[in-house]
């Protein structure tokens, strides 16, 4: 979890500070980050003495009103960052953060300073210093300063210090003593007693064991070290039982499992006979030794709920325009066999729903151990890789050129279980639903989105059984035309037309084939182009051959066939091409912003819910979301959508998912999604209200009338 933090928190800064866009928005319109944050590197002693650490600080005086960030900065920010350049020999400790303030903005809440904050870091220098010598310290510091808009700063701070003979008086007494006894009273002390957590699964239960703040209390608040954990604009809850303080506190939806320890900041205030004393205990809270039932897991109800909605969702995902040719030609397939028994059909059928279920079982435990090892991902999650994309294009377009009749093998679903017996035929049926699910990832339909949020945020085994849900719905249709002979009888009778039909039904296969070529055509450079084009021709003249093989006599066709290999293996430097040409692995917006939008950062989005000037609209989506495209030309490109949007002063932001972005999918997370599209629209009250992913023109309409 903290890796996963520490990914999303540098790849956010990044963006903020490295965006020319950004710095360029922030040269015309924002103030001088210096102005509103004065930086200072100050040190404890007078002098240090070889092997003996002493103690610097970052200093931060920050402008009236304005705020900089703690290690967890919250619902958004950017925690400050030190890096050091010392002495060789020389190292430095970890950052001792000052108790934090809560700062609301809008419906969020941020953890961070106002005022002075100082950053306290140990320096332990080597024992083989030479006295009468000096030591010169640098620090880079970078830093996201926010009040009603975030503006990236950075420092380059330097100090100077004499090193002392061993005889001489030892350091201390510096110029900075009062400095440094107010920075150490803003830490938090080590907390006297020990501290408990539970975790159910809609809250996060903080328990002080006993020897804690008790009768005397007023009030508690958890600031959690992680961002994962709870959600932080939520109330925590103070409530009393035993004689002890329980604290309940909102889990948020990025917590996957229940964690192994809790770290964080508690404070407390307690009556004393002079009014109110505030501590601040640094805690490590350990499990609870006996969780309630259900503790880290789901109620069955909403279980149920997510696999009703997951069936849905993959039943309508049959009528996608990327998923219904390829269910088309297995129907088509279903009719030219109808005379066949009933247990054929059968087999096909559940072949069929073999490869959907097992592509989707392969799916979800990808994601699952990517997301593991700290990567922001989400469903969609192999479209934005340029070799996948540029790989399912290749395999599509030899899928394309058979059902034109170049050649005949395994994907033609005319020859797939051409006779009962047939294992090439169960097979061509598998591969069908391999092909559907891989297809069906540029997609979202109704329902699904909210399963599938559902199913990131449990233990893998929960999450898998959504995943197979959706794809028991996606592979349903076909199951019930198998399992029920009268319905196949009732298809047309087979005929000349199932050529001429599947024939025409190869240009969807094509039109998908141009697609995902412009989709890669987002993710990498001319030379990834170049060498995706030249190995999707290699592909064609590859079935071309075979095409010819299968026509000719023995060895002419293994002369043919060792020709096509060598022409398929073309693809592997192609590959490795697109590889090293795609575009940044976190990167910007891979799509043009049109007029009239901004690119969407989470700084911007915060700075504009706390101005509550304007209404906002946020889309986020990808290139290869084809559900995302259908909405913005149908629905968000309309005239009249449009000038409502003119005469309404809505602030349009525009947030491109086609390369990862783990800034974007921690939004998506927040509100139960697991990919594309996502559509929020909040008005003045601050509140974002998230749209259906299917959208209308009279839909969104209806929304923006009612701001």
């Amino acid at each position: 979890m903290q890796l996963s933090r520490a990914i999303a928190s540098a790849v956010l800064a990044g963006l903020v500070v490295l965006s020319p866009a950004s710095r360029q928005v922030a040269a015309q319109t924002s103030p001088d980050p210096a102005t509103l944050v004065r930086a200072e590197l100050i040190a404890e002693p007078a002098a240090i003495r070889p092997g003996e650490p002493f103690t610097v600080g970052v200093r931060l005086t920050m402008k009236e009103h304005w705020h900089t960030y703690w290690i967890n900065p919250g619902d958004s920010g950017m925690a400050t960052e030190i890096r050091w350049t010392l002495p060789e020999g020389f190292s430095a400790g970890p950052v001792q953060w000052p108790v934090p303030e809560a700062i609301p903005v809008g419906p969020l809440m941020n953890y961070g300073y106002e005022g002075t904050a100082t950053l306290l870091v140990q320096i332990t220098p080597p024992a083989g210093l030479a006295p009468g010598t000096r030591a010169a310290m640098k620090a880079d510091i970078a830093y996201l300063v926010c009040q009603r808009e975030c503006i990236p700063g950075e420092a380059a701070l330097s100090l100077s210090l004499p090193v002392a003979g061993p005889v001489e008086t030892g350091p201390g007494g510096g110029f900075s003593s009062r400095d440094f006894a107010a920075a150490r009273a803003a830490l938090p002390m080590a907390s006297p007693f020990e501290v408990r957590f539970r975790v159910s699964a809609e809250s996060l239960v903080i328990e002080p064991a006993a020897g804690g703040p008790a009768t005397a209390l007023r009030s508690m608040r958890f600031f959690p070290a992680s961002g994962e954990l709870i959600e932080h604009a939520a109330p925590q809850s103070l409530a009393m039982q035993g004689g002890q303080p329980v604290l309940t506190l909102k889990r948020s939806q990025l917590m996957r499992t229940s964690p192994q320890a809790v770290d964080g900041i508690l404070v407390v205030e307690e009556a004393v006979d002079s009014g109110t004393v505030r501590h601040a205990f640094a805690v490590s809270a350990t499990p609870a030794a006996a969780a309630p039932a259900g503790a880290g897991s789901v109620t069955g109800a909403t279980l149920v709920q997510a696999l009703f909605f997951a069936l849905l969702g993959g039943l309508i995902l049959n009528l996608m325009p990327c998923v219904f040719p390829v269910l088309s030609l297995k129907v088509l397939h279903l009719t030219g066999h109808g005379a066949a028994p009933a247990s054929h059909a059968r087999a096909h059928g559940l072949a069929y729903a073999a490869g959907v279920l097992a592509t989707f079982a392969a799916l979800a435990g990808t994601l699952y151990a990517v997301r593991a090892a700290g990567a922001e991902v989400g469903w969609g999650f192999q479209l934005q890789s340029p070799v996948v994309v540029a790989a399912l294009a290749a395999l599509l377009l030899a899928m394309a050129l058979s059902l034109s009749g170049v050649a005949e093998f395994g994907l033609s679903l005319t020859r797939a279980g051409g006779s009962a017996a047939a294992r090439p035929g169960l097979g061509g049926s598998f591969l069908t639903g391999f092909l559907a699910t891989v297809v069906a990832t540029p997609c979202t339909a109704p329902f699904m989105g909210t399963a599938l949020g559902f199913a990131m945020v449990q233990p893998p085994l929960v999450g898998l059984s959504v995943f197979l849900a959706l794809g028991l719905g996606l592979a349903l249709p076909v199951l019930v035309l198998t399992f029920i002979p009268a319905l196949v009888r009732r298809l047309p009778r087979p005929g000349a037309w199932m050529e001429t039909l599947k024939q025409v039904l190869a240009f969807p296969v094509y039109a998908t084939v141009a697609w995902l070529v412009w989709v890669l055509s987002q993710q990498v450079g001319p030379t990834g182009m170049a060498a995706a084009l030249s190995g999707l021709v290699a592909v064609a003249f590859a079935v071309f051959l075979i095409g010819k093989a299968q026509n000719g006599p023995g060895r002419r066709a293994l002369v043919v066939r060792a020709f096509a290999a060598a022409a398929l293996l073309a693809l592997l430097p192609a590959g490795q091409i697109i590889a090293a040409d795609g575009g940044p692995v976190a990167g910007g917006a891979a799509q043009p912003v049109q007029a009239g939008t901004e690119p969407f950062t989470q700084a911007r989005f915060d700075a504009l819910l706390a101005e509550r000037q304007r209404p906002v609209f946020v889309n986020l989506t990808a290139a290869w979301c084809i559900t995302c495209l259908v909405n913005e030309r149908t629905a968000l490109s309309s005239e009249a959508v449009q000038r409502q949007f003119r005469e309404r002063n809505v602030v349009y932001l525009k947030g491109d998912w086609t390369n990862r972005n783990p800034e974007i999918t921690r939004v998506l997370e927040r509100h139960g999604r697991s990919g594309v599209p996502l559509y929020l629209l909040v008005g003045r009250d601050g509140a974002p209200r998230v749209l259906p992913q299917i959208l209308t023109e009279r839909m969104m309409l209806d929304h923006l009338s009612s701001l």
